[in-house]
C-alpha cells in the first residue's frame, strides 16, 4: 500500500489549471526527436531500491524493527515497479503487473522530456518535474522525495525516501 501510494503521488503531482470557463488547460505532450543526453533514458527501468533518511518500521511482523531500506520491507506487489521510456517520447509507469497476485495494480501514461538532469512527464492533464541524479554508466538513476509515512504502530514521520530505478537488458 505504501509503495503504490508513494508512486501515485510521485506521478500525479502537478499543477491543474482552469480559466473562468471551468474549462481545464491541460499541459501540451512533449513531442520531437530526442536531444542531447535524452536516449540515456530509453528503456526499461526497474525499481531495485527505496531508501529513507529516517528508520522506519513499516512489517506488521510483531517486532521493532526499523530499517532505512525500506524496499526490504514490501512486499512482492509493492516492489514490483517499472518505467518503460520509448524513443518517441511516450513513458509508461506500471506498478504490480508482473508479480503474481496482485490485487492493487497501477499504471499510467505519458509523455516524457529529460533536460538538464530534470526528469519532466505529461500525464493525466498535469506536468510533474524531477531531478534525476544518474549514475556514471548511466544504468541506475535514483530521485529523492519527501513524504510522510505511517509506519506500522500508527505514528506518522517527515523523511526524505531516495528511489533507484536500474535499466534493465532487454
Amino acid at each position: 500500500m505504501y509503495s503504490r501510494t508513494i508512486a501515485m503521488m510521485f506521478l500525479m503531482v502537478g499543477f491543474w489549471s482552469c480559466n473562468s470557463d471551468d474549462e481545464t488547460n491541460c499541459p501540451e505532450d512533449f513531442t520531437g526527436s530526442l536531444g542531447t543526453g535524452e536516449e540515456v533514458l530509453v528503456g526499461k527501468w526497474q525499481l531495485k531500491a527505496i531508501k529513507a533518511e529516517e528508520a522506519l518500521d513499516l512489517t506488521d511482523d510483531d517486532t521493532d524493527n526499523p530499517s532505512k531500506d525500506l524496499f526490504a520491507q514490501y512486499s512482492a506487489c509493492q516492489k514490483d515497479a517499472f518505467y518503460t521510456f520509448e524513443t518517441d517520447r511516450t513513458y509508461a509507469y506500471e506498478q504490480g503487473k508482473t508479480a503474481e497476485d496482485c490485487e492493487n495494480t497501477f499504471s499510467s501514461d505519458g509523455t516524457w522530456r529529460f533536460a538538464s538532469n530534470t526528469l519532466n512527464l505529461v500525464s493525466s492533464c498535469s506536468v510533474q518535474s524531477t531531478g534525476l541524479e544518474l549514475n556514471e554508466d548511466f544504468t541506475e538513476f535514483t530521485f529523492s522525495v519527501d513524504y510522510k509515512i505511517s509506519e506500522v504502530d500508527g505514528s506518522v514521520v517527515q523523511t526524505t525516501l531516495d528511489f533507484t530505478y536500474a535499466l534493465l537488458d532487454e
